[in-house]
């Protein structure tokens, strides 16, 4: 296969983890200031599976449609008026957390330890972004925004984590073997 029909798949793939971040964003527990949704799930597994590169891409074309109005974000909302709103930040902060995921990964090795080590820190990026942005748009005093925008999705993130981890990891070995995704770069031991 050549590189071209190799970069050509992990396009598709991508664009197909785009789909299942807007699928699993349906997957909601409502909470009265932001609900727990599949969304940072599919982050985790986005990142953890294709990379930095194409993870962050997947996030981004992700917001984009959503953006655009299609309705992929939780509760079948969309719109650019979900990115400037109260939970905007949790949106926008998927873009980081997925690359850094992605990056980590791609600098160590595509363990589970390590995976869960990146989407632990991923997921504390992605509440960073969102509770920072929550405390300026609902002018919440930054205990309010911690007490609802953070604490109540910490051990969720851990399992959610946990999660994009195991299962990321097998997928990206199952991918890699069926010649749908570049190996990884740099030094990587491809061990689960």
């Amino acid at each position: 296969m050549t590189k071209d029909q190799l970069k050509l798949r992990s396009m598709i793939v991508t664009a197909l983890f785009a789909a299942i971040i807007g699928v699993m964003a349906q997957i909601t527990i409502p909470l009265p200031l932001v609900p727990i949704t599949g969304q940072t799930l599919a982050i985790g597994l986005a990142a953890t599976i294709l990379g930095a590169r194409y993870g962050t891409l997947s996030v981004i074309l992700y917001l984009v449609i959503g953006s655009a109005g299609v309705p992929v974000f939780a509760e079948f909302s969309g719109g650019i008026s979900k990115l400037v709103g109260p939970t905007g930040g949790y949106l926008v902060g998927f873009i980081p957390a997925a690359f850094i995921i992605g990056w980590y990964m791609e600098k160590t090795s595509f363990s589970f330890k390590n995976a869960m080590i990146a989407n632990t820190i991923g997921m504390l990026v992605t509440l960073a972004f969102g509770t920072a942005w929550l405390k300026i748009a609902a002018e919440l005093t930054w205990a309010a925004a911690i007490t609802g925008g953070a604490t109540p999705f910490i051990i969720v993130g851990l399992i959610k984590a946990a999660l994009a981890s195991w299962i990321g990891i097998i997928v990206r070995k199952r991918l890699q073997s069926a010649k749908l995704l570049f190996p990884a770069k740099g030094k990587i031991n491809e061990s689960v």
